[in-house]
Formats: C-alpha cells, sequence, structure tokens
C-alpha cells in the first residue's frame, strides 16, 4: 500500500477494537474525573448529591433528549447532567444521542464515566451498546490530515449502574465497540482523500485487514477482470491512469445457518467520465463514491469478533471514474460479466455498471440473498433527503429484513417500489439494455437496471447517496462522510435469516 493515512491509529489486534478502553461496573471509581448521569425530563432525583428537581429548574435543565448542563465543582469531579427526554418515551435511539450528547459536553476530556439511572424498559445490552456507540462516534473526527485535533479522543469510557442489569449492559457494550468501529472505519475509508485511496490500495488494505479479521481475500487484478469478462468495471475504468480491482471478501463461521452476499459500489472519485460533473461543491464530495464498498469492507471486518453464524461474502467493485482520451464515451456498448450488453447512454451512470459484473457473479455463488449498497442516484436524495436512505427489493421479507436492521442501528431507509412499469425506459435499440431511464423516477430506474442482473434470486439495494454525507453536526453524526450503512450492515448479517422465495 503506498499511503492509507485513515487507519493511521487503528489498532489491528484481533479483539475489542477502539482507542477507548470500555468498561462497566457497578460502582463509580473514586478518582473519576468526570461523571455524567443520564436524567429524564421528568425525574425529580438524579442521584446527584444535593440536586433535585429546584435546582434543575434553577439551572434551566429540563431533561429534554440530548440537553446537558456541566457542573464543575472544587476539588472534585466535574458532574454532567444528561437529558434523555420523558422516562415514558426512552428508547434506543433516544439513548443513542445522549451518549453522544455526554461525549460532546466533554470533548477536553479523555476519561468518561457515564452513570445509567435512567434506561427505562430499553433492555440492559441494547443500553450499552447504544450508549457506546453514541460516545465513541460523536467524538469521531477525520483529523489525520491535520496539525492538531479538532477534539480530544476518548481514552477511557466507563459505563455504572447497579448489579441487576450490570451483565447485560456489558453484553451490549462490548458489541458497542465493534459496532462504533465499524462505522469509524467506514468513515475513515470515505473521508480519505482519493489520491491517498486508490483502487489498488483499498484491494491492499482489504488484504491486510482481511488476515487480521478472518476472512478470505481474493483481488482480481485488471488482467484477471478481462480473463473474467468484467466489461462493466473495466469499462468504467478505462479512462482512468489507476488499474481497477475487485476485491472478494469471505466469511466463513463452522455451520453456517445461510449465506447473504454484499455488493458494494467502490467508486473512488466519480468525475463523471465523459459525462463530466458541474464544477460546483459536488466534485469535492465525490470521495465518498466508494461509501458503499467501505461499508461493507468495514461491517466484514467485524463478522468474526462478533461471532457471526452467517456466511458472508463481499465484493467490492473499486475504481475511479475520469475523463481522459480513453474513456468510454455516450453511446459506446459494454459487456458485463455472463454477457449481457449494456448501452451508456450517461457516464455518470456508472456504479451500476461496476456493480452489474459482481451481482451476475454473485447469482453464481449459490447464496440466499443478495444485498447491494451505493451512492447510486441524486434522485434517491432528492425524494429522501440526507438522513433516510432509499431501499427496492425484489423480496418482501428480504426487504423486511434490512428494515429491522435500520430501525435498530439508526440508520433510517424507505422502501420505494420496483415498479416495473418503468422498465420500459431501460430498453436500448442497439443492446440489450441501456444504463439510464428517463428523466423522472431516477432511483427506481436505477434499480430496475440492478434487477436486470440477479437472476431473479432474493435482492435488496440499499441507496445513500444522500447518507453519505453529513454537512451538518449533529448528535453521534459528525460533518463529513457519515459510514452509513456500516452498522446496518453487521446487523443484518447477525440476524440474517433465508428469505421465502
Amino acid at each position: 500500500m503506498s499511503v492509507f493515512t485513515g487507519l493511521t491509529d487503528f489498532d489491528p489486534a484481533p479483539s475489542l477494537q477502539t482507542s477507548a478502553a470500555v468498561t462497566v461496573s457497578t460502582r463509580t471509581a473514586p478518582d473519576a474525573p468526570v461523571i455524567g448521569y443520564l436524567v429524564a425530563g421528568d425525574s425529580t432525583d438524579p442521584g446527584v448529591h444535593g440536586l433535585d428537581g429546584v435546582a434543575f429548574e434553577a439551572a434551566g435543565f429540563e431533561g429534554r433528549v440530548g440537553q446537558t448542563i456541566v457542573l464543575p465543582s472544587a476539588g472534585g469531579p466535574l458532574t454532567v447532567l444528561v437529558g434523555v427526554g420523558e422516562s415514558g418515551d426512552l428508547d434506543a435511539d433516544r439513548l443513542r444521542d445522549a451518549g453522544a450528547a455526554f461525549a460532546r459536553a466533554t470533548e477536553r476530556h479523555r476519561n468518561l464515566t457515564l452513570r445509567l439511572g435512567e434506561i427505562g424498559v430499553v433492555a440492559p445490552d441494547v443500553a450499552g451498546q447504544v450508549l457506546v456507540e453514541g460516545a465513541l462516534l460523536a467524538r469521531y473526527r477525520y483529523d489525520v490530515l491535520k496539525a492538531k485535533a479538532t477534539v480530544e479522543p476518548i481514552e477511557a469510557l466507563a459505563l455504572v449502574i447497579d448489579g441487576s442489569r450490570s451483565a447485560g449492559v456489558r453484553r451490549g457494550a462490548a458489541r458497542g465497540v465493534f459496532t462504533a468501529e465499524a462505522t469509524s472505519i467506514a468513515r475513515d475509508l470515505a473521508n480519505t482523500p482519493p489520491a491517498l485511496l486508490t483502487a489498488i490500495d483499498m484491494a491492499e488494505l482489504a488484504s491486510w485487514l482481511g488476515k487480521e479479521r478472518g476472512l478470505t481475500v481474493e483481488i482480481f487484478d485488471k488482467k484477471a477482470l478481462i480473463d473474467l469478462g468484467c466489461g462493466g468495471l473495466l469499462g468504467v475504468n478505462a479512462g482512468s491512469a489507476e488499474e481497477p480491482r475487485m476485491i472478494r471478501l469471505s466469511y466463513r463461521p463452522a455451520r453456517p445457518k445461510g449465506h447473504l452476499t454484499l455488493v458494494g459500489k467502490g467508486i473512488m472519485y466519480d468525475a463523471g467520465g465523459m459525462a463530466l460533473k458541474p464544477a460546483d461543491d459536488v466534485h469535492a464530495t465525490m470521495k465518498n463514491d466508494m461509501s458503499g464498498a467501505g461499508a461493507i469492507l468495514a461491517a466484514m471486518a467485524q463478522l468474526e469478533g462478533l461471532g457471526c453464524k452467517v456466511a458472508v461474502t463481499g465484493y467490492l467493485m473499486c475504481t475511479d471514474n475520469r475523463p481522459s482520451e480513453t474513456s468510454i464515451a455516450m453511446g459506446d456498448v459494454l459487456t458485463v460479466y455472463g454477457g449481457k450488453t449494456v448501452e451508456v447512454k450517461n457516464t455518470d451512470a456508472e456504479g451500476r455498471l461496476v456493480m452489474a459484473d459482481a451481482l451476475v457473479l454473485a447469482t453464481e455463488d449459490e447464496t440466499d440473498a443478495i444485498v447491494d449498497i451505493a451512492t447510486l442516484t441524486g434522485a434517491a436524495m432528492r425524494a429522501l433527503g440526507t438522513q433516510v436512505a432509499g431501499l427496492i427489493g425484489n423480496n418482501a421479507a428480504l426487504v423486511a429484513q434490512v428494515e429491522a436492521s435500520a430501525a435498530v442501528t439508526g440508520e433510517s431507509v424507505w422502501e420505494l417500489p420496483l415498479e416495473r412499469r418503468y422498465r420500459g425506459d431501460l430498453n436500448s435499440d442497439i443492446a440489450d439494455i441501456k444504463n439510464l431511464g428517463g428523466a423522472n423516477a431516477g432511483a427506481i430506474t436505477a434499480a430496475l437496471f440492478l434487477d436486470e442482473f440477479v437472476a431473479g434470486k432474493p435482492w435488496a439495494h440499499i441507496d445513500i447517496a444522500g447518507t453519505a454525507q453529513n454537512d451538518r453536526d449533529t448528535s453521534w453524526r459528525p460533518p463529513g462522510c457519515t459510514g452509513f450503512g456500516a452498522r446496518l450492515l453487521v446487523e443484518l448479517a447477525l440476524n440474517f435469516k433465508r428469505p421465502e422465495a
């Protein structure tokens, strides 16, 4: 690998992975420098000596979700009250936001303790996981190219809860370390400038990470792709000075309970090819066009540590899409793996071309289901904004599993219809299909294109074009590339069940 700055501080040891030491106990350490208390809006006693509802009111603290108040004391620990809303409304999402608020309110401090007096009806293991996720992800910053860090990293995070619930919180916190790391790795990958993370670099990184995390990694270079006949990936790569790479990841537990295949768009930088994007801020965000592939690599790196019982295969389809005298042109025809021909109506509709090769390959793996994830269409972002990903599939049971995983992780999806009445928009006069439909329903016609290559197998498509980038600094989502989908895919793999045909 030439340079990969994104994981400079990444510890490859195959154990709980985080720069923070996360512990769970039933007592607060006597020398704890910072102690946070979860407080419901209808609470009269936060468990802090000398503070009650009257003191809350005087300080303007109402216990709203994410509200914090920091109370210094002479010679004692810094006390932080963290609102979780009304106790009857408390759920996992609010606790994750509370963990984030606590980490943000104490961003100058590295050693944190949080007392879990208020978790309501949330199961202890869920509470432990989401509080860890919220705290660690809120402190994430891509600072490796800066002379000085934006915020202090968390070095130690202690969760304190009574003995009857501590075992469950401990299990959940351990899992939260893995899931938070999945998102952090995906963020690192997507935030890394394209000159520092090429398709070749991505392959080398996957090889290293795979060895550390129990994955079998196969790398297909340009010659191997030519021999296979992966015309979609090769066609998009034609204008680039950098070679493409197809990366196949395999996780195989003993006696697997199913086989899930993941396909990720890995456009390391997307200039649009000959259909050059407009000269505006969108160019600077196109390093995130490999967010789908990054989410898969990050998710699969956690499966062994979390004891996943499902076999998982991942395809990362990596290249950049640049204009040059060797680029494919509008009107060219590519032959995708498996023999189907595609008329290229727009070179900026390239993600579906590279994924088509992998989708056909996936159908040859005797898999139970295929899920792809991609920053695919601006149409999905126009429809759903930047907080909700589009979801389209051909199997209701599989779509429901993706929706359930999204609900657990707080990475929201919304199902759009696989409306086959629009299939005619993809008809070509000179090839089997064209890669772009009409002016309307762009997210749906893109999915219909992908559906052509899955041979009727259970399949779901997650369009993260809007959710891959965050311009606002909110809760556990700092600005920059979000790593959206990494935790969702972990959850999906851990709970995957063979869908009904």
